[in-house]
C-alpha cells in the first residue's frame, strides 16, 4: 500500500508494479493479459513485484478497456440431480476449476436440463458475460453447441459433439479403443457370451464405446446378438434395470461390459441379489475408473479416463481460442485397470 497526501494508504496500482518491477508499464499490462511478448525474465520480475506490492487486478477496470468479461462458463447440459450423482462431472469441474484458478479466471456453473434452459442460457452467454464456454454432456440433436459457435464464442466441448464434425473443438477420450481393450480382455479370460450396458446412444461415448464392443465381437469371431445388449444413461438404476434385461433376456450371459462404473455398481447390486457370484458366475467390466469402481465389492476391471488431462487440455484450448487462436480436436488415450470383478 501507497501513502496518500491525506495520510490513508491507496491500494498499489500497474505503474507500482512497474516501478518496482524496472520495466514498462506497458510489459505489465501485457503479462497481465496472458504474457504474449515478455520475455521470461521480465515475466518473473512482473510476478515477483506483484507479490510484493499486493496489487490485484481491477476486473471491472479491465473489462471495460479490454470488452472481456475474465470469467468462463462450464455449461452441463444435464439435469441438476446427475451432476451429483456422477462422480465424472465433479472431476471435470474440479480440473477445470483448478486450471483456470492459475490464470486468476473464476469458473461460473450453469445447468441447462430442459429446451428453455437452454435457450435462457444461450442468451446469456452470447450477450457478453463470459469470455467463453467448456461445453459438458452435449447430446444429439442439442442446439447450443451450434448455437454458441454461430454466435462467434469460444467454445471447447468435452467430448466429440455429434453431427457438428470440426465446426466445434472438443477434448475426448478414446471411448472406442477403450471399450476394445475391456472386451478383448473379457474374451481373453475366457467369456463368449458378453452382454454390453450401453450409455446413451445420442452421446459419442454411447456410440463408440458400443463400436468398439461390436469390433472385438467381430475380432474374436462371436455373434453380435441384439439380447445382449441394453441401452442406459449412465445413473446406477439404470445399469441395475438393464443387468435384469439382459438376463432376462440371455440367462447364459457370462459376462457384461458396462459403459460406466455408477451403472456398473448397479450392475453388480443386481447380480449380488439375484444370487449371481462375481466373476464365477459373470465377469464385469466398467469404464471411467472413477471413485464408483472402487466403491463395490468386488472392485471394477474399468477402463480410465484421463480427466486430469482431459480438463487441462479444455482450459488451454479454451485460452487460445479467447486469445484469438485457432484450436481443433484432441483425443486423449485410455488405460485398461484390472481389479476383481474380471
Amino acid at each position: 500500500m501507497t501513502a496518500r497526501a491525506n495520510g490513508r494508504r491507496r491500494p498499489p496500482t500497474i505503474h507500482d508494479v512497474a516501478r518496482e518491477a524496472g520495466v514498462s508499464r506497458g510489459t505489465v499490462s501485457r503479462f497481465l493479459n496472458g504474457g504474449h511478448y515478455v520475455s521470461p525474465a521480465a515475466g518473473r520480475a512482473v510476478a515477483d513485484a506483484i507479490r510484493k506490492t499486493g496489487y490485484v487486478v481491477n476486473r471491472h477496470a479491465r473489462s471495460l478497456s479490454t470488452g472481456r468479461s475474465d470469467s468462463v462458463a462450464f455449461l452441463l447440459t444435464e439435469p441438476q440431480e446427475k451432476l451429483f450423482e456422477d462422480p465424472n462431472f465433479n472431476v471435470l469441474l474440479r480440473g477445470c476449476t483448478e486450471n483456470l484458478a492459475r490464470h486468476d479466471i473464476p469458473l461460473l456453473l450453469m445447468l441447462a436440463a430442459s429446451d428453455g434452459d437452454r435457450r435462457r442460457l444461450t442468451r446469456y452467454l452470447t450477450a457478453g458475460h463470459v469470455d467463453g464456454v467448456l461445453l459438458v454432456s452435449s447430446h444429439s440433436g442439442d442446439p447450443v453447441a451450434a448455437e454458441l459457435r454461430s454466435a462467434g464464442m469460444p467454445l471447447v466441448a468435452c467430448g466429440k459433439p455429434m453431427g457438428l464434425g470440426a465446426r466445434v473443438s472438443y477434448v475426448a477420450a478414446d471411448d472406442r479403443d477403450g471399450a476394445r481393450e475391456l472386451v478383448r480382455h473379457l474374451v481373453a479370460r475366457g467369456r463368449r457370451r458378453i452382454g454390453m450396458i450401453t450409455g446413451p446412444l445420442d452421446l459419442p461415448g454411447g456410440t463408440d464405446r458400443l463400436a468398439g464392443y461390436r469390433e472385438v465381437l467381430t475380432e474374436a469371431g462371436l455373434p453380435y446378438d441384439p439380447a445382449l445388449v441394453a441401452e442406459g444413461d449412465y445413473r446406477r438404476a439404470s445399469g441395475e434395470r438393464a443387468a435384469r434385461r439382459l438376463l432376462d433376456q440371455a440367462p447364459d450371459m457370462d459376462a457384461v461390459f458396462v459403459a460406466s462404473d455408477l451403472m456398473a455398481q448397479g450392475v453388480v447390486n443386481a447380480l449380488h441379489l439375484l444370487g449371481r457370484s462375481i466373476p464365477g458366475d459373470i465377469a464385469v467390466g466398467g469404464f471411467d475408473d472413477s471413485p464408483a469402481a472402487v466403491a463395490v465389492t468386488p472392485a471394477l476391471t474399468t477402463v480410465r479416463q484421463p480427466f486430469e488431462r482431459i480438463s487441462t487440455e479444455m482450459v488451454r484450448m479454451l485460452l487460445a481460442q479467447i486469445a484469438g487462436e485457432d484450436t481443433a480436436g484432441v483425443v486423449l488415450p485410455t488405460e485398461l485397470v484390472v481389479r476383481d470383478s474380471t
